[in-house]
């Protein structure tokens, strides 16, 4: 019996000591401030990949995000874009960064023509889907994705 014991709290320790990180998420930069998501760690990042600011996947996208917009910037959550064409400017009231080099962001996170991925506080990637993501889902995934893997950890 104390030998189960034993196994069951080895494994137990052995299976939380590996997951620091689940899903984490590649790194990529961008010009401006902070200017690379590693250096991000403590602030949630929702990153919109799409072929440019002009495609109607990513339009629908950031509309739908807008609606939700001031309670994300009230949790300091970054706007990132990765566009794999030139990307002028972007028409919409979300202050989005533009990633450097986003075709091969979207190789990195293995996608093509859109994304939207939801990378948790701690590098994790709480939510990755190839389909238009209502705000409410994506804030749900926000508020509730951090405390929850973080609790499941300890």
């Amino acid at each position: 019996m104390k030998i189960l014991l034993v196994f069951i709290l080895l494994a137990t320790l052995g299976a939380s000591a590996g997951a620091a990180v689940v899903r984490p998420s590649p790194d990529f930069s961008w010009q401006g401030v902070g200017g690379r998501l590693s250096k991000m760690r403590g602030q949630p990042v929702v990153l919109v990949i799409a072929k440019s600011s002009d495609s109607r996947a990513f339009k629908k996208q950031a509309k739908l995000l807008r609606e939700f917009y001031q309670q994300f910037a009230a949790k300091q959550v970054l706007f990132v874009a990765a566009f794999q064409e030139a990307a002028p400017r972007i028409p919409s009231d979300i202050p989005w960064i533009v990633a450097d080099n986003g075709a091969r962001i979207a190789s990195d996170y293995g996608f093509k023509d859109f994304a939207i991925v939801v990378i948790g506080r701690d590098g994790n990637i709480d939510l990755q889907t190839t389909k238009i993501t209502p705000g409410e889902r994506v804030r749900a995934v926000l508020v509730s994705a951090f405390p929850v893997q973080a609790a499941e950890r300890k």
